[in-house]
């Protein structure tokens, strides 16, 4: 299901077809082109702009044309005159998320189940959760990061607030940015592999058990590792550590901060 502006009222302000009265003179026309359904979405012309639309998902089969309303052609196919669209927004309601995460990897089965299901994400899920599956929501949870500007620097007390937030969401992977450095928590669940991007990233990192003291921890690829080592404040903290290549490991019991510096890309 999808709601588009292509129904939109133009400029010249001529009398509706059909119409008789004086009181329909002058009346604005509404035109009606459902351009949505192309495979390519001719661009602005004249007094008309380029639809725009939002594509709502309800619990139903999907059409058939459910991806072609998510995104339409490619950047490498279209001619000028053509435009490269994508919904400006994908919602779906409540269970329409089943519908996507299990019909969308069906229209397309010489690819990856998962790599079509990350192609084909909603920008919000919403309703009262009584319909969609718990594997779903966790499914499409765990694909979001959340990226904060302007939570370092400035006040301390602004700053280990925002720290604080990482411990109180940790089901969340929230990543605090500034100019100098990123920052986000390794919770004590998982075995962390972190990809270095070195082009923008390191070489100076640390690991901090702000949250409490770690009993083990242990790394790879660091000019330091830690092996099997204790880390607490009072004593041993990773800081002024180095990154040696393009993959990291940590293995810890407690939870842990991740900080690496930033730089201009090469």
């Amino acid at each position: 299901m999808g709601a588009s502006t292509g129904a939109r009222p133009s400029r010249d302000c001529r009398a509706v077809v059909g119409g008789t009265g004086e009181e329909e003179a002058g009346m604005e026309v509404m035109t009606h082109a459902s351009t949505f359904l192309l495979p390519s979405i001719p661009a602005a012309q004249g007094d008309h702009p380029a639809p725009a639309y939002a594509l709502v998902v309800l619990n139903q089969r999907l059409p058939t044309f459910a991806p072609l309303l998510w995104k339409h052609g490619t950047s490498r196919n279209l001619p000028s005159a053509l435009l490269l669209l994508t919904a400006q927004l994908r919602v779906c309601a409540d269970g329409g998320a089943n519908r996507v995460h299990d019909e969308m990897p069906l229209m397309f089965p010489h690819d990856d189940p998962l790599d079509v299901r990350k192609r084909y994400t909603p920008d919000i899920i919403k309703g009262d959760m009584d319909s969609i599956r718990e594997e779903v929501k966790e499914f499409y949870f765990n694909l979001l990061s959340i990226l904060v500007t302007g939570a370092l620097g400035g006040r301390f007390d602004h700053e280990v607030g925002n720290i604080n937030v990482l411990y109180r969401f940790s089901n969340l992977r929230i990543i605090l940015l500034s100019d100098d450095c990123l920052i986000y928590l390794l919770p004590k669940t998982h075995h962390h592999e972190i990809l270095v991007q070195s082009s923008v990233e390191g070489p100076h990192c640390g690991l901090i058990p702000i949250g409490g003291p770690s009993a083990s921890t242990t790394t790879t690829g660091l000019q330091w590792d830690l092996n099997n080592m204790a880390m607490n404040f009072g004593g041993l903290v990773s800081t002024s550590n180095i990154v040696r290549g393009e993959k990291v490991t940590v293995r810890s019991d407690s939870d842990l901060l991740w900080t690496i510096s930033l730089r201009r890309p090469t």
